[in-house]
């Protein structure tokens, strides 16, 4: 087998703290305040988050999963949707996409990735649009930007909404835009193990119009933008003031995270030399902000044993299609042959701008000698 060496899929303490100076202060500042829900914090983050996004507005929510469903709900109070209208989704992703679409009264249409990139594939996306189709919703799978020029193409052609799935993908640019910019709107969580991630939930909405945006903002804080008018029905989900002080001393840091983890994926997709393992495609390298280094292996499962054995934390995103799931009974019967080898192939080594380059020379070594266990 070899040397081992214990390699960690992600530590958030060893992330959180490079900052915990910071983070400490900017806690005991909102505890000073007095003030924590809807304060100065979240109002300085959002500007700070939508300036890094290149947008005119963010809004804080309390999860990415609100995030995506008050969007929605947003364009349904707008009159941009109605009950049962369609968003086409990729079938490859965590199934919060889905349950934002079910959730706002609207149906979810799981289209096949290209199996290269695992983003939405544009030919396919073009072949399942109805009478009934309102939305394109493109994910950022593991942090690599969707092919964003074509889908928007399409959507300007068939006069149709684009809602970025962007929880996986913050800081990935093309052509000068980042993630968040290239939609009508789009979503990002804040969960602690995204690359820009708080020390508890959160997430925001990205978007150029103000109207969405004071829709978001209202609906999030029961639908109301004035205390105890409430026009519309909207829930609680607001981006706490900690959480909102935490996230702004770690956007500070986030490029710098971003660069280290493109450097590890180069040396990983130089150094693997494992003939079973298919490696990540890359579009374009600044499109990627490797939220995850996913690979393909048809013996994925003796794979993450062998790696196991030596050390290595890897994890499997996501075991099961959105539409193998017993919370989507009516998608059961669809065949998305693409869609079911990816997830019976995938698996995830380790990232994280925290990790040595031992550990990642350990990991490239592992991998590359899987040949021998195979």
């Amino acid at each position: 087998m070899g040397a081992v060496m214990d390699v960690p899929f992600l530590s958030l303490r060893d992330i959180n703290a490079r900052h915990a100076d910071e983070l400490k202060a900017a806690v005991a500042r909102v505890i000073d305040a007095g003030w924590y829900i809807l304060g100065d914090e979240l109002a300085a983050f959002e500007r700070e988050f939508a300036a890094y996004c290149g947008t005119r507005h963010a809004v804080g929510t309390g999860n990415g999963l609100d995030a995506l469903s008050l969007v929605l709900r947003a364009w349904r109070e707008m009159g941009e949707l109605a009950e049962g209208d369609e968003v086409i989704v990729p079938a490859n992703t965590f199934i919060a996409s889905f349950l934002a679409i079910s959730e706002t009264g609207l149906r979810p249409v799981p289209v096949e990735p290209d199996p290269a990139t695992f983003t939405l594939d544009p030919a396919r996306v073009e072949a399942a649009i109805t009478p009934r189709t309102r939305v394109i919703m493109p994910v950022h799978l593991y942090g690599q930007l969707a092919d964003m020029g074509a889908l928007a193409d399409i959507a300007g052609r068939h006069g149709l909404l684009v809602l970025e799935d962007a929880a996986q993908a913050h800081g990935a640019a093309w052509g000068g835009v980042r993630a968040g910019a290239f939609g009508h709107a789009a979503a990002f969580s804040f969960f602690p193990a995204k690359n820009l991630g708080a020390l508890g939930d959160g997430g925001a909405v990205t978007t150029d119009d103000d109207q969405l945006a004071a829709y978001v903002a209202a609906l999030r804080n029961y639908g109301s933008e004035v205390k105890y008018d409430h026009p519309m029905r909207g829930i609680n989900s607001r981006l706490d003031e900690i959480q909102a002080a935490m996230l702004r001393v770690k956007l500070r840091y986030l490029d710098d995270d971003t660069a280290r983890r493109r450097a590890i994926a180069a040396r990983y997709r130089a150094g693997i030399r494992q003939p079973g393992m298919i490696l990540p495609s890359v579009a374009h390298e600044d499109a990627h902000a490797w939220h995850l280094f996913v690979v393909r292996c048809g013996w994925r499962d003796a794979l993450q044993r062998h790696l196991r054995a030596a050390g290595v934390q890897t994890q499997v995103h996501y075991p099961v299609p959105p539409h193998h799931q017993d919370a989507y009974p009516e998608l059961h019967g669809l065949s998305l042959p693409v869609t079911e080898q990816l997830h019976r192939e995938v698996l995830s080594l380790p990232m994280s701008p925290t990790l040595t380059d031992a550990q990642v020379a350990h990991v490239i070594a592992m991998c590359s000698a899987f040949a021998e266990a195979a």
